[in-house]
């Protein structure tokens, strides 16, 4: 078992999502960056839907109850197993008895811990990703606290692994964000959409402070509405990445924990930027450019084949 002994802001398991069930209101609660969260199972020789934790925050750190591999992806960050430094997007060991700390996040904003073995923890609606607004799947259902003590299933053998060179995606603002048309474009202004989908980098978003796993809200001017145009629209299923506008004008960029929406919908995040969404942290700032769904697909293509190959 490894101990847990500082959470950080926010610790859970994740997994690759609990799909099929949005149409009961059950979400994916997914790991948010995809790529991190493969690559972190890949090291360590997983198969590659095996829980990992999603941490937000500097500071998480753990003991080992037994000899076990571990490694870091996601945000860029330092970390010591006891005073020894060592580096993240690679395998390190862990000796028992030894405390693993995450001392910085340098760049970005989620990270993800995984381990040479299987966490026991319940499989609900065929996933063991947390769903904490429902109380269910990860640990008991909840984020991780000071003391929680996590069990595994098996702990494999591991072994040096590290991330092959231009394989770590930067995570450093300004973000640029590629976006197709989303279904309710036409209810904005084209000045606003001009703004909206500006090229300088003096223009864009910022990240507002309320942010969490169901959403990204951005700062910055505002969408009009064209005279007569809808603000709200007859609730239904949303894709994560969709930017969703409620009446203020403030775009939302919705996550993994919701399965419908009824705000406006002026575009949706390009598949091959939607991992990127995890390193936004309040005050970085936010490009959105837009794309066409052909480029789009293209872009995801291109980027599948790094994904693909990290496996």
């Amino acid at each position: 078992m490894i101990e847990v002994i500082n959470p950080a802001w926010l610790a859970l398991f994740v997994d690759g999502g609990r799909h099929g069930y949005a149409d009961i209101g059950v979400p994916p609660s997914s790991a948010l960056d995809g790529y991190a969260f493969r690559m972190v199972n890949s090291l360590n020789g997983n198969p590659p839907d095996t829980p990992a934790l999603e941490v937000t925050g500097s500071g998480f750190s753990f003991t080992a109850g037994l000899d076990v591999w571990c490694a870091v992806t996601g945000a860029k960050v330092v970390i010591h197993v006891d005073n020894d430094p060592v580096e993240p997007w690679a395998t390190f060991p862990v000796p028992k008895g030894s405390t693993v700390t995450v001392k910085e996040v340098k760049e970005g904003f989620r990270y993800y811990v995984g381990f040479s073995g299987t966490p026991a923890l319940e499989r609900r609606m065929g996933s063991r990703t947390t769903n904490v607004e429902c109380r269910f799947g990860g640990f008991t259902g909840r984020p991780l606290l000071r003391g929680d003590l996590i069990l595994f299933e098996e702990v494999r053998a591991g072994g040096k692994s590290m991330t092959p060179a231009g394989a770590v995606p930067p995570v450093v603002p300004p973000h640029i964000l590629r976006v197709v048309e989303g279904p309710e474009m036409g209810n904005f202004t084209g000045l606003s959409l001009e703004r909206f989908f500006g090229d300088r980098r003096e223009e864009g978003f910022t990240v507002s402070p309320r942010i969490n796993r169901t959403g990204i809200r951005l700062d910055g001017a505002p969408l009009t509405f064209r005279k007569g145009a809808e603000r709200s629209i007859v609730s239904e299923g949303i894709l994560p990445g969709t930017i969703q506008v409620p009446g203020d004008g403030a775009p939302i960029i919705t996550l993994y924990e919701r399965t419908i929406g009824g705000y406006a919908r002026v575009g949706v995040v390009a598949r091959a930027d939607r991992d990127r969404l995890a390193h936004l942290k309040p005050r970085d700032r936010v490009i959105l450019k837009r794309i066409g769904v052909n480029e789009a697909e293209k872009l995801w293509a291109e980027g599948s084949r790094l994904y693909d190959g990290s496996t």
